[in-house]
């Protein structure tokens, strides 16, 4: 198992790179950031320095999303750091919630969003596609590689991404849930026609290594409000009892009232008071090594290839090397 750092790219950047470079010696392979230019600073930017001051880890957003920038741009931004840093990077993307709805416009359609994956990746590997109507290429490509993961909760974006995604980023840490929707991610993989093995399973969650699980919770509590933002459009969309969404996954929203981006992704978060403990040890990781071992080898089991760590708490340096020291190591076994 593969395993993956992710950062809010709040000031100053020489945190984010410090502790991306922690990571690395620590054996986490990848480097995520959110991707939310009026909330943080911009990611691209940082990801240079990032891969400047590593060796091996790759980088890329979960997620970025089609709207908030032209997919040329983004292709093209991906290239240039392959270009620089040898293909480290991945394009983690998604329908786009804090990025659009702060800026006050809807995530994107899943159909233009299916589109934004064969174009984004066509270019910055130098291939033709078409933008808007109008055919480009890159020209000065050469041997690019950009692998594209989205994420996705409700049916039919898991369905898309098991049709057009090299990889399924799944933001939640629920053995059950993952179940159920890496199924159907692969069921959408061979019906297309691809090898369901070839979709790459990202579980992305917040891990917290201590004894004071009280403390824990309330430091990943957080975490809750931001599945339950996405849960509430899947609710909208299919209605509460469709059979569509599972219950597990939207029966704690009912208390939900509203949602502050300026707290989005934070501990702390006051939008996050409907969240039970019961959500918060189901999604996230918490407890002692040992739990974290247990809980990933369950995942591990159900296809997942890495576990990304929401590293937004006030134990940071001690989660990353606590992985490194004890929890990484233990799932090369």
């Amino acid at each position: 198992m593969d395993f993956g750092l992710v950062l809010q790219t709040d000031p100053p950047a020489s945190r984010v790179v410090s502790l991306m470079q922690r990571a690395e010696r620590n054996g986490f392979t990848h480097g995520w950031t959110f991707d939310s230019a009026v909330l943080w600073q911009e990611p691209f930017v940082v990801y240079s320095q990032i891969l400047a001051h590593t060796t091996t880890l790759k980088v890329g957003p979960m997620v970025t999303n089609p709207g908030t920038r032209t997919w040329e741009v983004t292709a093209s931004t991906f290239a240039t750091l392959n270009d620089m840093y040898g293909n480290r990077t991945v394009c983690g993307i998604g329908r786009g919630d804090s990025a659009m709805r702060v800026a006050g416009r809807r995530p994107n359609t899943l159909a233009r969003l299916g589109e934004a994956i064969d174009a984004i990746r066509d270019l910055a590997e130098g291939r033709e596609s078409e933008v808007d109507g109008q055919p480009l290429r890159i020209p000065w490509v050469r041997n690019g590689k950009l692998p594209v993961w989205m994420a996705a909760y409700g049916p039919k974006a898991l369905a898309l991404t098991g049709r057009k995604a090299d990889g399924f980023i799944l933001q939640l840490a629920d053995p059950y849930l993952t179940e159920w929707m890496v199924k159907a991610v692969r069921a959408a993989a061979a019906e297309a026609g691809r090898d369901p093995a070839s979709v790459t399973i990202c579980v992305a969650a917040p891990a917290y290594v201590g004894d004071d699980l009280a403390h824990a919770r309330e430091q990943c509590r957080w975490f809750g409000g931001m599945v339950g933002n996405h849960v509430a459009d899947l609710v909208a969309r299919y209605g509460e009892h469709s059979g569509m969404v599972p219950e597990a996954l939207t029966a704690y929203i009912k208390e939900r009232h509203g949602y502050d981006y300026s707290h989005h992704g934070r501990a702390g978060n006051p939008s996050t008071d409907f969240v039970p403990d019961e959500i918060v040890d189901r999604f996230c990781l918490l407890g002692p090594p040992e739990a974290h071992i247990e809980k990933l080898k369950v995942l591990r089991e159900l296809g997942v290839d890495q576990f990304a760590v929401y590293d937004m708490h006030d134990a940071q340096e001690t989660t990353i090397d606590a992985y490194g020291a004890e929890i990484i190591p233990a799932l090369d076994r």
